[in-house]
């Protein structure tokens, strides 16, 4: 730092206090410096004689020494004075001249130490001030490298200018240049448009009542990117009271919200594939309570959900049945394994029924067993026509011709259950993989909750859990694709990278008793195929290979790019093609198996094992793509399956981008009347992540007894059924005689009869089950419709 001209005589100061001889020779010096010019000017007789020219020698004693060496000097020069007397003009007191003389060192000793303590003081203020300026720049750049580590951005705003001061940080968190960008001072010109009003309420809110409300909303980068911002903040008051500034911090909370998005879209896919499976899902606790069972299982029992959930199925089964299967639950729950019973179960008709399950234990994220999830299907059609089929036989001798045709018919009645029963195995599988992957979902959420400051944890978490949701979306898209729920087209697909993707769930489904090595070729090579068709012929190959080799076995998967000349494999046009192929080292089959290996139903395995629809659908997948499929097999040597798809030069197309989320709206107090516990609570924090406020009721006596108190709300959502004898709809009649225009909105898992009580209302009906966005939806179309007046009402 640059001296002042006041500070130029420090030069001269020694920061430490200077040696006797340092001293000595410093004032010494300057008496002598004095006598010489003295002498030089007035005669050496006078060169003692005391004059002016000695001052400066008491100041710079006293500078450089200190006051003591002013004194010295000053004594110094009267002795010499008083020793070499000079001649005062007439009339002149040489006493007083003497007197005068001292006065006047004695003051300039003074005021020279004076100066020089000032002086050092000023100093050590500077080097204090420099000391506090490094820590302050020291200290600013750690709060900017957290700010930047952590997507914190400063904001500063001055209430009345209405001028704003940001952070370099969020400056980057609204996707703009601190420099470029510095004329941009309104944040609700980069708010997205949707978010707009309730920004701006927020603020409105906040300098009218000096509180500011944590608000989380979106902005629009200017690439056109969307992100989400939390903001916190303060208002600050002057000593009148008066409101004059607001200070607080935006985080990026883009990830989050992603990741809390796609487990909820995950979940709601799950719920919706298990309700819409023609098979009996459920999940059950460690001492065996149902938390959850699908709308077939619901059917069957011709119950409530809440009821199903608390159904002894030992009122249901048959009587010769009972003691078989309570032994059976009893030791399949005790080995932690799966297990499956059959045993005839009556329905709500009073028909008897054959009903074949499987339970799988399922773990939570710490390892430890938290229950079983289960699935169950009807198998009667098959066991009657296993009897039918064993009827035909022993009338074969009577009629040979009639037999044939029943014996047909109870064929094809038994394939039509074998496919069932292959929609049944192929669900339990799935079921499997969704706990496997709602196990890594909740056990990442379950970490990042435990430990949120954790940045590099919560990072690695996050990508656990989309990962785990995304693949999950993959699996429900391949289950959809399989059971025809949704439309099959050809795309332009990587090979060697679907099957990376797939390698997990292959692996999954061969198990760790037999070895599965994964050998990809065909490095870039493109085929026009069917996703969903092509995962489950790949996954048809492995299962087989699995069931054909023993324990200790092995399977090997592998891609190339080949060229076949014209008539090289039978029924394959010659040309390019991608081809994948799955060695195994098991039983191999004969010439007779290998014949009618690709018919439809044709199976080597017994009754209730196998479908014989893998091979025949592998078949069928190929010669659909423009392919074909090649079997080398012999007895005990194993068996080879090349699938063949041709190879083209269109490149894989681009993911789609994902679409925006609904609006949420303005803030609302919403009566929630819900009776299961955990879907209110559901309900409850996806209405709360919507900034709505929440009031709970869990049936209709706690209904009634919240509107006995007054409470003001602006909606209610009630479930459409409830314990007792009352309904959802009853309830809103009650709620809108009482509040007349008040908003309602209609919830039910139930479809057919069940909704007859819903039939006529006036109200809309939001099935179950819904994303926060299908929510959000619903909200936001009941206010939109309602009266201004019921909008507001207490």
């Amino acid at each position: 730092m640059a001296m002042t001209p006041v500070e130029w005589p420090l030069r001269f100061i020694p920061r430490r206090a200077p040696s006797f001889l340092e001293a000595l020779a410093v004032s010494s010096a300057a008496m002598v410096l004095a006598s010489l010019a003295r002498g030089a000017f007035l005669g050496w007789t006078n060169v003692f004689s005391l004059s002016a020219t000695y001052f400066p020698v008491y100041i710079v004693a006293s500078l450089y020494g200190g006051r003591r060496w002013g004194w010295v000097t000053l004594g110094v020069s009267l002795l010499l004075g008083l020793s070499n007397r000079m001649a005062f003009p007439q009339g002149v007191s040489e006493q007083g001249i003497y007197i005068l003389f001292a006065a006047s060192g004695v003051a300039t000793v003074v005021v020279a130490g004076a100066l020089r303590d000032t002086l050092l003081r000023l100093e050590e203020a500077r080097r204090s001030q420099e000391i506090t300026q490094t820590a302050l720049d020291r200290s600013e750049a750690r709060l900017r490298l957290a700010q930047d580590a952590g997507s914190v951005g400063l904001w500063d705003w001055d209430v009345v200018t209405g001028d704003g001061v940001w952070s370099p940080t969020l400056y980057r968190n609204l996707g703009l240049d601190p420099v470029r960008d510095a004329n941009v001072r309104s944040l609700l010109d980069i708010v997205h448009p949707e978010d707009r009003e309730k920004v701006r309420q927020v603020n409105i809110v906040a300098v009218k009542g000096g509180r500011m409300d944590p608000i989380e909303y979106r902005v629009v980068w200017p690439d056109g990117s969307i992100h989400w911002l939390l903001s916190r903040g303060e208002m600050l008051r002057d000593d009148d009271g008066v409101i004059v500034r607001a200070v607080g911090v935006n985080i990026d909370v883009t990830e989050r919200r992603m990741a809390f998005e796609q487990v909820r879209e995950s979940e709601a896919r799950f719920r919706a594939l298990a309700d819409s499976a023609p098979v009996l899902l459920w999940v059950s606790k460690t001492d065996g309570q149902r938390e959850f069972v699908n709308q077939a299982y619901v059917a069957f029992l011709g119950a409530t959900y809440n009821e199903a959930l608390h159904f002894d199925w030992r009122d249901r089964l048959h009587p010769d049945d009972l003691q078989r299967i309570m032994t059976e639950q009893v030791a399949g729950e005790a080995s932690r394994q799966l297990f499956n019973l059959e045993a005839r179960y009556s329905t709500i008709l009073g028909e008897w029924r054959w009903i074949r399950s499987y339970s799988q234990p399922r773990y939570g994220p710490e390892g430890d067993f938290i229950g079983f999830i289960g699935i169950a299907f009807d198998v009667t059609d098959a066991k009657q026509a296993q009897a039918d089929l064993k009827h035909i036989n022993d009338l074969l001798a009577e009629s040979v011709q009639a037999a044939l045709v029943e014996r047909d018919e109870a064929e094809a009645a038994l394939r039509h259950a074998q496919k069932l029963e292959a929609v049944g195995q192929l669900t339990g599988g799935v079921a499997h993989d969704f706990n496997n992957l709602l196990t890594v979902i909740i056990g990442a959420l379950d970490l990042i909750q435990r430990h949120p400051a954790d940045a590099d944890r919560r990072e690695r978490m996050i990508e656990a859990a989309l990962g785990a949701a995304r693949r999950g979306e993959r699996l429900t898209g391949q289950l959809l694709a399989f059971s025809r729920r949704q439309a099959l087209k050809p795309e332009a697909i990587v090979i060697d990278a679907l099957l990376v993707d797939a390698e997990s769930l292959l692996r999954r489904a061969v198990g760790e008793a037999v070895s599965l090595t994964f050998a990809p070729g065909a490095a870039g090579a493109v085929a026009m195929v069917d996703t969903g068709q092509f995962e489950a012929a790949v996954m048809n190959l492995v299962v087989n290979a699995r069931d054909a080799v023993a324990s200790g076995g092995s399977i090997r998967l592998e891609t190339g790019v080949c060229e076949l000349a014209e008539g090289e494999v039978s029924e394959i046009p010659a040309g390019p093609y991608v081809r994948v192929v799955v060695h195994d080292t098991g039983v191999g089959m004969d010439q007779t198996t290998m014949a009618r290996v690709f018919d439809p139903f044709f199976t080597t395995k017994e009754i209730g094992k196998g479908t014989g629809l893998g091979l025949s659908q592998v078949y069928g997948f190929a010669r659909q793509s423009g392919g074909g499929v090649s079997i080398d097999s012999a007895l005990g040597k194993g068996a080879s399956v090349r699938l063949y798809l041709p190879r083209s030069a269109v490149a894989p197309l681009a993911a789609e981008p994902e679409a925006a989320a609904v609006a949420l709206g303005p803030a609302l107090r919403i009566l929630l009347v819900e009776d299961d516990p955990e879907v209110g609570d559901l309900v409850a924090m996806m209405l709360e992540e919507l900034n709505h406020q929440v009031f709970r009721a869990d049936g209709a006596p706690a209904f009634r007894s919240f509107m006995a108190t007054g409470q003001a709300f602006d909606l209610l959502i009630t479930d459409l059924i409830m314990p007792g004898t009352k309904t959802g709809v009853d309830l809103a009649h009650e709620a809108v005689k009482a509040r007349p225009g008040l908003p309602v909105i209609l919830s039910s898992g139930y479809t057919g009869d069940a909704l007859a009580s819903a039939d006529g209302a006036p109200w809309p009906l939001l099935r179950k089950p819904y994303s926060a966005d299908e929510l959000a939806q619903a909200i936001q179309d009941v206010m939109a419709n309602a009266p201004a007046a019921a909008a507001t009402s207490v």
